[in-house]
């Protein structure tokens, strides 16, 4: 059996419902988790560098170019769009 590879996913977060752990503004790495989306919610590698389930309305989807990707992934940054 062949494992696809998956491209690693970034939304803005437009809404942080007052929790200190994500900002505005800024750009965090989703990970794949289909039991938190079917509830509408997302895994998100937030402030702490911790993944933790925000809901999914707090965040828009940003299509980057692969090494953005790359080079964010790599240093486990976040983009701060400000």
């Amino acid at each position: 059996m062949e494992k696809k590879r998956l491209e690693p996913q970034f939304m803005l977060c437009i809404e942080n419902g007052g929790c200190e752990d994500i900002e505005q503004r800024k750009l965090y790495q989703i990970l794949p988790d289909e039991k938190a989306a079917r509830e509408g919610y997302l895994r998100v590698v937030d402030e702490s560098q911790e993944d933790y389930l925000y809901p999914e309305s707090y965040f828009i989807f940003v299509e980057l170019p692969r090494k953005v990707q790359e080079a964010f992934v790599a240093k486990e940054n976040l983009i701060d769009v400000r």
